[in-house]
Parts: structure tokens; C-alpha cells; sequence
């Protein structure tokens, strides 16, 4: 009788020592499996952060500046009307920066404001020659709306006047732009042709640069 009950005894222990390998290989294998997902886990990890920093990127502000012919535009139905118009937004722009600088403006407003200053200044000089030989006396101050709407600005101190000057900057050029653009289209006369060629590209990057700094500010 226990010569055959010890064959079964040991056929149980080597079933048992099966199951228990077995039980080991399986939790080892869930061990690497669950080590495998935390890894691929935390790589995904790092796709929001990726993210994060595009969508930071979109978020820059920036402006193409482009002139719109259909859009707003000054006074242009003859050439001596878009002369006098470019000529009042050249003072427009010279005279609200020099009021900048004078209120004391850092950064890319002090910047601007020096370059609208000098940019617009070239501007009425390459003008004048054409005006002179059409007989166009240039007007030399703002014209009548922005004479008004001065000392309203002038009251104005520190970052209140700041942004205030470059959203003013911003409507400035744009509506310069479209005037540029819209009489480019109807004058016959080349030299003002190449006038608007070449003061144009300069009036709309004067324009991305101010709405930039408008929406720095936002």
C-alpha cells in the first residue's frame, strides 16, 4: 500500500512545483507588461508639453499689414487731394511721435515713434518734387481730426498713452495703406505712381510692426 501511494505523492509535488513556475512567469510577464505601459505612458507624456509650446507659438501675435484698396481710404479723387492726404499723414504720424518721445515712451514704442518720425519725414520730402511740379503746396501740421483728438492724447500719462498712440498708429497706416493702394489704381501720373510704389511697402510694414505691439499689449 505505500509503495503505490508514493508515485502518486510525487506526481503531486511535481504538478505542484509546475504551477507554481508557472504563477511566477505569469505575475513576471505582468510585471514587464505593466513596466512596458508606464514607459510608453510617460513618453506620451511629453506630447502634451510639445504641444504646449505650439500652442504658445500660435498664440504670437503678428500682422501681414496689408493694404485693402476697398477698405477705408482719405480724400483721393484727384491726384492734388491724394497729395495733400499722404502729405497730412506724414504730420500725422511725425507729430503724435514726437509727442511720444516727449512723454518719455520705452521699449518698441520709443522704437516706433523714432522711426515713424524718420520714415515719414523721408516720405513728404520724395513727395514734394512731385507736388511742386503739379503746382501742390503740402500742407506741413496734422489734418483737422487729428488736430482735435490731440489734446485728448496729451492728457494721457505712462502705459495709458502708450497703448493709445499704437492703436492710433494702427488706423493711421491702415487707412494710409488703402489710400496708397486705391489711387495707385486710378492716377496717370508715373512719377506718383512710383511714389506710391515705393512709400507703400514701407507704410505697410510701419502698419504690421504697430499692430504687433497692439496685441503685445492686449
Amino acid at each position: 500500500m505505500l509503495r503505490s501511494t508514493l508515485p502518486l505523492l510525487g506526481a503531486c509535488l511535481l504538478a505542484l512545483s509546475s504551477c507554481s513556475n508557472t504563477s511566477t512567469d505569469s505575475a513576471n510577464n505582468t510585471a514587464a507588461t505593466d513596466a512596458s505601459a508606464t514607459a510608453d505612458s510617460s513618453s506620451m507624456g511629453a506630447a502634451p508639453a510639445a504641444a504646449g509650446d505650439s500652442t504658445s507659438m500660435a498664440a504670437a501675435p503678428g500682422s501681414t499689414g496689408k493694404a485693402d484698396p476697398n477698405g477705408p481710404t482719405a480724400p483721393h479723387a484727384t491726384d492734388a487731394e491724394f497729395m495733400m492726404s499722404a502729405a497730412h499723414s506724414d504730420q500725422n504720424e511725425i507729430q503724435l511721435s514726437k509727442m511720444a518721445l516727449a512723454k518719455g515712451v520705452t521699449g518698441m514704442a520709443k522704437t516706433f515713434a523714432n522711426q515713424m518720425i524718420a520714415d515719414h519725414t523721408k516720405s513728404t520730402a520724395n513727395l514734394k518734387p512731385i507736388a511742386a511740379k503739379a503746382g501742390v503746396t503740402l500742407p506741413t501740421d496734422m489734418d483737422a481730426t487729428h488736430k482735435a483728438m490731440a489734446p485728448a492724447l496729451q492728457k494721457l500719462t505712462g502705459k495709458a498713452f502708450e497703448a493709445k498712440y499704437i492703436s492710433q498708429m494702427v488706423a493711421d497706416h491702415q487707412m494710409t495703406a488703402n489710400t496708397m493702394a486705391a489711387h495707385k489704381q486710378m492716377t496717370k501720373d508715373a512719377a506718383l505712381q512710383g511714389f506710391i510704389t515705393n512709400t507703400l511697402p514701407v507704410v505697410e510694414s510701419h502698419l504690421s510692426m504697430a499692430t504687433q505691439d497692439a496685441n503685445m499689449k492686449m
